[in-house]
């Protein structure tokens, strides 16, 4: 075990930790709104709707994240519409392409956690929501997207575990976040075993504050844990 190593590889590592963020945040905020669009469609759109979005799901829940990675970035190059639309400024950088299919792969997921959250809001809530004289726009607003929150956030905690681990697989189309790094790091010294170590380390750092945030984001939206102290 070469403790030197590891300890000199810490520096650089941590250099992709920004990258990694990125690809991380924006892929969640962006997944976010791909999901509730998808949720939304999927509950309370026409029969075609559904079906599209049933699909959307379909695919990227059962397809693997590296093959669709592989599709966006290698793929839609080959189609001459797509090299002459204003999207190929962003869709030939391999960032915004990892991106693309971070998000829809994590929107595919997420639709289902907030349409199940959704569907789980006490039916006598909503009723009493109705009897007061709430419209549905406001039913929606008030009553069932904060319940449902509430409900999501211990599955929606283990998705961004999962997309901070998938964001790795960025590093298979030339990004240099964490992994990058250390594969780089790697064929230059040949020391796989210490430098996944190291960078193990620091996905298991991210993923451990990761769930601190997503723990206390449901403390403070669940009164009764409060109550408890």
């Amino acid at each position: 075990m070469n403790w030197e190593l590891m300890w000199d590889s810490v520096p650089t590592l941590l250099r992709g930790v920004p990258v990694t963020l990125q690809l991380v945040g924006l892929a969640l905020l962006f997944g976010a709104g791909v999901a509730f669009a998808v949720a939304l469609l999927r509950l309370y759109g026409n029969r075609v709707t559904e079906r599209l979005m049933a699909a959307y799901v379909f695919v990227f829940r059962g397809t693997p994240l590296l093959v669709q990675i592989f599709l966006i970035y290698y793929g839609m190059g080959q189609f001459e519409l797509v090299r002459s639309s204003v999207l190929w400024v962003y869709l030939r950088e391999p960032f915004w392409c990892a991106i693309l299919a971070l998000t829809l792969n994590t929107g595919a997921y997420t639709s289902e956690i907030l349409r199940g959250a959704i569907l789980s809001v006490p039916q006598g809530q909503i009723e009493a929501a109705r009897a007061c004289g709430m419209s549905r726009t406001l039913l929606f607003r008030r009553i069932m997207m904060p319940v449902a929150i509430r409900q999501m956030l211990p599955a929606y905690g283990n998705e961004v575990i999962l997309m901070v681990k998938a964001s790795s697989l960025a590093s298979t189309i030339t990004l240099l976040e964490i992994t990058g790094i250390a594969r780089k790091i790697i064929a230059q010294s040949f020391a796989v075993f210490e430098v996944f170590i190291v960078a193990g380390s620091i996905y298991l750092l991210l993923n451990f504050l990761a769930s601190r945030l997503i723990r206390y984001a449901e403390w403070r939206m669940t009164p009764y844990l409060r109550a408890r102290g």
